[in-house]
């Protein structure tokens, strides 16, 4: 498969489409691994926001395994993205600790991007303004946060399980 650098304007999207984003998720195996549940969970295209990871990174390709080709995916800044999703009438739902629902309470049967930081810092505050609506993952244990890849995976699969009720 070959590889084509697409913008924003090449994404031919559905209607109701699920869309990740990631805002400076630095990790080339993290990036890797959410392109892979991306791909899994049928995802329509990942926007890698303020990228700090070149989508060519070997470490990136492997971990994807192969997902970086079969993913429309895009690196643009943040607020392109917000424009592009807020234009489309796509929700914004950002993952997030503070002032935020339980994932599965948010209904993702419409028009959905799921944006995720990075592990360390989380989402700047020109994603939580822009958000329709803020999740979170129910931390049970003693700590208060799970791999990046990890969360996209849980929120793809709740958008695909309450689209299929």
């Amino acid at each position: 498969m070959e590889y084509k650098d697409r913008t924003l304007s090449d994404l031919q999207l559905p209607d109701n489409p699920l869309v990740m984003v990631l805002e400076s998720v630095e990790k080339p195996g993290n990036l890797g691994a959410v392109l892979r549940s991306a791909d899994a969970a049928g995802a329509d295209a990942v926007l890698i926001c303020d990228p700090l990871t070149d989508l060519y990174n070997p470490n990136l390709i492997r971990a994807s395994i192969g997902a970086v080709f079969t993913v429309p995916t895009v690196a643009c800044s943040s607020e392109e993205a917000i424009a592009f999703l807020q234009s489309h009438d796509i929700q914004i739902l950002t993952a997030q600790l503070q002032d935020s629902s339980l994932y599965y309470d948010i209904d993702m049967r419409r028009g959905t991007a799921l944006v995720m930081g990075t592990e360390s810092t989380g989402l700047t505050d020109v994603w939580r303004r822009a958000a329709s609506a803020h999740i979170r993952i129910p931390m049970l244990g003693r700590l208060d946060s799970l791999n990046v890849s990890v969360s996209a995976a849980i929120l793809l699969f709740e958008a695909v399980r309450q689209r299929q009720i």
